[in-house]
């Protein structure tokens, strides 16, 4: 891979995309229909609880219990970025801002959850996907390598280009399948501790594509990028010759200290400099066709304890961090000078770990038919390890604040409703191009039916609604970007309690 074309894949390949996001920067908290209708689960006792509350699943009836969620995510992301080059684009109308808008979805994010409830004892397993979930496209590409097209044409503008014509195109897929098993144990009527392992699999795809680079060279008229620079390259070559001609006529009349002389020595010195960089171009006009391949797997302990006084309950669960070392396989085959690049570099070995997160929740029930719920989730952003120490870069860990309450209309139907507050430590240089977080707050809503005795019916929809970030990369020229998503999820569940 030449510089070129590390320099296009850099840029586009700085993704990890994650659509069915309600969490972290790479955690996904959304693992119930349970959560959908209600995010403020952290104290709440219930089988969701295998995943938000383990403690506290102890103190649900004895016998078995399993449920099953489906969730679809649907998401955008939208970046308006601004740059001068932006101008010299076929397809740009002379406009300097241009929109890039990615479509994420998720049409199928399983979770499944399971708890055996004998004695003092719960044996609890988890199913989910609690990071990453879908793939996110770009069809027309990112401001980010469209930026650097536009720089090429122009620097080629003194050798006739007047502007550029390009397809990108940018797609990233990636999942981490989580399988978590752990043991509560009721120490007694009011108080229950928990322990467990999950165990992280992650894979993630990422394709990128770069074609039909061409230059604009006068009236409307457009030249392969390729076919372009050989055409240069032969104008600089008849220049040099005609200047070399000149040199060799001075030096025989013994007039090398005329400054007409120097002047061709000048001339010649661009000349060739400019012919070197042209040829070092040639070989990088062919674009981009990338694909890489990661694959990793991970483990940590996750525990939490549950204590029950009256009509509270208070909980608290801490996942480790979990050490993640994606594989590659990629067509990207040498080192480049670019970082972003390497990254993506065949059997190279990418850290992505999954933060350790603290959660801590209280429920009260001010009458049995309602429980009002509220929480905090703190995630351990920069004490992970992340690629080229992109933790260092944020300015703080994430915080989410999360409130929510349940009603029991009656025996068979409950409905609930809540939200969260999401804050993230960006920084401008954190920000990217799209394995961008922006703070957020969301809602949730949704019902409990229970057809049964034994199998009860579930239904819920969250909503993010997500704030703007604004980033200048660069002042002279104007270079900056403003980033925004949106993210809709609804799902349907059933529990089985037998």
């Amino acid at each position: 891979m030449n510089k070129f074309q590390a320099m296009m894949v850099g840029l586009m390949l700085t993704a990890t995309v994650s659509t069915a996001h309600a969490g972290g920067i790479l955690t996904n908290t959304n693992q119930s229909i349970d959560f959908l209708r209600n995010p403020a689960r952290d104290a709440a006792i219930g089988l969701d609880g295998v995943y938000s509350n383990p403690a506290g699943v102890a103190f649900m009836p004895e016998g078995f219990h399993l449920g099953f969620n489906w969730q679809y995510a649907h998401q955008t992301r939208t970046i308006n970025s601004t740059s001068p080059y932006f101008a010299l684009g076929r397809k740009n109308n002379g406009q300097t801002m241009k929109t890039f808008e990615g479509v994420a979805d998720a049409p199928f994010l399983p979770s499944l959850q399971g708890a055996y409830n004998t004695g003092d004892w719960s044996i609890q397993f988890n199913l989910s996907v609690p990071g990453g979930g879908g793939s996110c496209e770009f069809a027309d590409g990112l401001g980010s390598f469209e930026n650097v097209v536009g720089n090429i044409a122009n620097q080629l503008k003194p050798f006739g280009a007047k502007g550029y014509d390009m397809d990108g195109y940018m797609q990233g897929r990636n999942y981490y399948f989580g399988f978590q098993l752990g043991t509560a144990y009721k120490i007694n009527e009011n108080l229950a501790v928990y322990g467990g392992l999950r165990l992280l699999y992650g894979t993630a795809t990422y394709k990128a594509k770069i074609s039909n680079i061409m230059v604009n060279v006068g009236e409307d008229r457009y030249m392969n990028f390729g076919s372009f620079l050989q055409a240069v390259a032969t104008t600089v070559d008849n220049n040099l010759d005609m200047v070399n001609d000149g040199m060799a006529q001075y030096e025989a009349a013994g007039a090398t200290s005329l400054p007409q002389y120097a002047e061709l020595t000048a001339t010649k010195d661009q000349l060739e400099g400019a012919k070197q960089s042209i040829n070092s171009l040639q070989k990088y006009s062919q674009g981009v066709n990338l694909l890489c391949n990661q694959s990793s797997v991970g483990i940590a302990p996750i525990v939490g304890v549950d204590y029950k006084i009256g009509n509270f309950n208070f909980a608290a669960k801490y996942e480790f961090k979990t050490q993640i070392r994606m594989k590659n396989e990629s067509t990207v085959n040498e080192a480049s000078e670019i970082d972003a690049v390497n990254k993506y570099k065949d059997s190279e070995e990418v850290n992505e770990d999954m933060p350790a997160l603290l959660a801590v929740g209280a429920q009260w029930s001010p009458v049995n038919e309602v429980r009002l719920n509220a929480g905090w989730h703190y995630y351990f952003d920069k004490q992970a390890d992340w690629y080229a120490n992109a933790q260092d870069k944020l300015s703080h860990n994430s915080n989410e604040f999360l409130a929510g309450a349940e009603w029991d209309v009656t025996e068979k139907l409950t409905i609930s409703a809540g939200g969260q507050l999401t804050r993230y430590g960006l920084t401008d240089e954190y920000m990217n191009d799209i394995s961008f977080v922006v703070n957020s707050y969301s809602l949730g809503f949704g019902f409990n039916y229970k057809a049964t005795d034994k199998l009860t019916l579930k239904a819920g929809y969250f909503q993010t609604m997500y704030d703007t970030y604004d980033r200048v990369t660069s002042r002279q020229p104007l270079v900056s970007d403003s980033f925004t998503r949106t993210n809709r999820v609804i799902g349907i569940g059933c529990q089985v309690d037998l």
